[in-house]
């Protein structure tokens, strides 16, 4: 029962317990690298559908989530990390929405870089950030005026 519950949520314990996974006859499955507490809220989630993320394990969560492919649950950490963006720590939380495919994420940074330009630009480091979220920025812009240029050539 257990286990169809977790094939069904995710697809990295789909291909554990149906593929030729050591895991598909086991009775007990590890789950290496995932500290107690996180564990336990990823399983709730899987359970329950949702979740309370604190920004004490979000980030934790979030790297768990994207491991076991849980795409609702990545979000509920996107957003919460999100919450606790500041010009401390904008950079770390670039670099995390990248290494977690964490789109939602990268937004917020790219919105929070925009607005706090002024202030990001006046500390040390800066123009390492800039060359990494420039052409995000770039990217974007070019996608959003993309159909507004092909109106315009009509």
């Amino acid at each position: 029962m257990h286990t169809g519950l977790l094939a069904a949520s995710s697809d990295a314990f789909r291909a554990m317990f149906d593929g030729g996974y050591r895991e598909k006859e086991a009775r007990d499955i590890e789950i290496p690298n995932i500290r107690w507490e996180v564990f336990e809220l990823m399983m709730r989630f899987i359970y329950t559908g949702s979740v309370d993320v604190t920004t004490t394990i979000a980030q934790d969560l979030l790297r768990a989530a994207d491991q076991y492919l849980l795409e609702g649950l990545k979000r509920l950490c996107e957003y919460a990390i999100a919450q606790d963006i500041n010009l401390d720590n904008i950079s770390s939380m670039y670099e995390l929405s990248e290494a977690y495919h964490a789109m939602s994420l990268r937004h917020t940074c790219v919105l929070f870089f925009l607005e706090q330009f002024n202030k990001i630009s006046t500390r040390p480091g800066y123009s390492h950030l800039v060359q990494r979220i420039v052409p995000e920025i770039r990217s974007y812009f070019s996608k959003a005026l993309l159909p507004n240029q092909r109106c315009s050539r009509a």
